[in-house]
């Protein structure tokens, strides 16, 4: 992942009701929800949830299917896993790293 790619992805989840929706989207796993579902899971008047879709979408982080007169929106996992990757990738001066609940931790050097 570039730099500005993953600027764009963190300025677009910089927002509550943007990163809200991304982890909503993130729980739903592959299936994704429907816009309906989206607008009363978080209460988000229709005509705000499209503008903060489209800032998404825009950042590569949601991507969507018409099905019907429905759409239906997807968390983009391999454009999260790039930002994550992005964000890591020099993780502990270049040490090891071990998961740990709350994140990577380094380990120390044999």
């Amino acid at each position: 992942m570039e730099t500005k790619a993953a600027l764009d992805a963190l300025a677009a989840l910089a927002q509550p009701s943007r990163l809200a929706i991304f982890r909503l989207l993130v729980q739903a796993g592959p299936e994704g929800l429907g816009v309906g579902a989206i607008r009363e899971g978080l209460g988000l008047p229709g005509a705000t949830l499209t503008a903060h879709l489209n800032v998404l979408r825009l950042a590569g982080l949601v991507q969507d299917q018409r099905e019907g007169r429905q759409i239906h929106c997807f968390a983009n996992f391999g454009q999260m896993n790039a930002l994550l990757a992005y964000l890591t990738k020099n993780c502990c001066a270049g040490a090891a790293c071990s998961p740990s609940p709350l994140g990577a931790t380094c380990k120390e050097p044999s």
